[in-house]
Parts: structure tokens; sequence; C-alpha cells
């Protein structure tokens, strides 16, 4: 039987707001992400967050990296103080998941961010965030969908010849929406492959990567209703498997 990559995704902490251990903290991530990953020909592994000097031998366990969703990006990482709409941060899982990027682009695996994960990959690159859809001054549409997860709301267009573009082998997908941040700037190191109609930034990549990929919306959401979503993880764990 060939052995089938391991694919470590980013974890987060929620608080108990019932129960018998009220405000108690456990680690988790959405289950979605490990089905995402599981029925796409990879072994989901969930990474908590943990100290940062712990990420480079947690990335040598593993054969690519997923940064999941979550709390805003803390605003001190990108040379803003917080403004009156910013949510809640967690530095210390800011700070892990840079030491996770470090050593995985040091070691070459595939990387995936959503959403806050992308937002991430930005920040770290030395990219900037709008810490709110408001302190854009440009018309944008619903970016924080009221409708279930795997719905589609809107529409984003993909560049041409770029990654997503190769892979889903279509000029444009409809996608759901998750977020009330945006990215503001990217850095030179990151091309822009993927807008939507009001041209907030929705797909990022490295393209001197073969797998450096960062979507602001949710396709582990879209596993179910989208069925050529599947094709991300598909292609993310194919070349885990090369690596």
């Amino acid at each position: 039987m060939t052995k089938k990559p391991i694919i470590g995704i980013s974890g987060s902490i929620i608080k108990d707001q019932g129960g018998i251990f009220p405000g108690y903290q456990r680690a988790y991530v959405n289950n979605d992400y490990i089905r995402a990953v599981n029925n796409n020909g990879g072994v989901a592994l969930i990474l908590p967050t943990s100290p940062a000097e712990t990420a480079k031998q947690i990335i040598a366990s593993i054969d690519g990296l997923i940064l999941s969703g979550g709390q805003d990006v803390n605003p001190f990482n990108y040379g803003e103080e917080i403004q009156q709409k910013c949510g809640a941060i967690f530095p210390e899982r800011d700070d892990f998941e840079f030491a996770l990027l470090e050593a995985a682009e040091t070691k070459k695996i595939p990387i995936l961010g959503i959403c806050r994960g992308a937002q991430i990959i930005n920040v770290y690159r030395g990219g900037k965030l709008y810490q709110d859809i408001s302190y854009r001054a440009e018309h944008t549409l619903r970016h924080f969908q009221l409708q279930d997860p795997p719905i589609s709301t809107h529409k984003i267009e993909i560049a041409e010849n770029s990654l997503l573009d190769r892979i889903i082998q279509k000029d444009s997908l409809v996608v759901n929406s998750f977020h009330h941040q945006l990215v503001k700037s990217v850095p030179e190191s990151l091309k822009i492959t993927g807008t939507t109609s009001d041209g907030v930034v929705e797909v990022l990549e490295d393209p001197s990567l073969e797998f450096f990929l960062g979507v602001q919306f949710h396709p582990e959401m879209l596993i179910d209703s989208v069925k050529s979503i599947n094709k991300i993880f598909r292609k993310m764990i194919e070349v885990s498997a090369n690596n």
C-alpha cells in the first residue's frame, strides 16, 4: 500500500460556552478540513497552536501545510495599531504560524492558506490588511455571507495560467465568503491571481514555487457542493506525495 502524504492543518483554541466546564479551552479545527484532506488522498493531522520554537520539528514530520481560518491577524504584525472594528486576535497563533511558514518554505513543502491562512501568508511576506471591510474606500460586496457554508455567494475571476487556473481549469468560480478583513497590499514575492468584481483580493500565489497558494474563501466547506473545489486539495496532496 502506497504511503499517503501527511497534511498538517494549523488549529486554534475554542472556549466551551456551556456544559460542565464553561470557559474551558480546547484545541480544534473544523472537521471539513479533515474531510477535505482525507477524502482527497491525504492523511490529516491537526497542529495545535504551540510555541514557535516547535515549528521546525513539527514541519519535519509532515508533507504539506494548510493554514486554517480563525481570528484576525494582529495588526502589530503589519505595523498598525488595532482599530475600532478589528476582531479578536490570537498573537501566539500568529507567531506559531509564521514559524510554521518559515520552516515549511525551508523544507519546500506545499502550502495552502485558507481565509485567515491567506492573510497570514500575505502578512508574513510583508503585505498589509484592511482591519475591517468598512475601511476600504471602494464599493465592496458582502464578504461575510448569511447563508450556510456550502452555498456559494460571489464569483471570483481567476488569472490565466495561474496555479488555480491550472488546477480548476476555469476562468471563474462561484465561492462562499466568511471574512470581515481584506488584503490591502501585497508584497512583490506574491502575485494576485483571483479577485471579485469589486476588486477584493481572493487568491494569492508565489509563482516561483510548485504549490504556494492562499485563498480568501473556504474551499473545505465546498467539497460536497462544488465538486471541482476538491481539485485544490488533490493537487496539493499530489505535490506533497512527490516531494
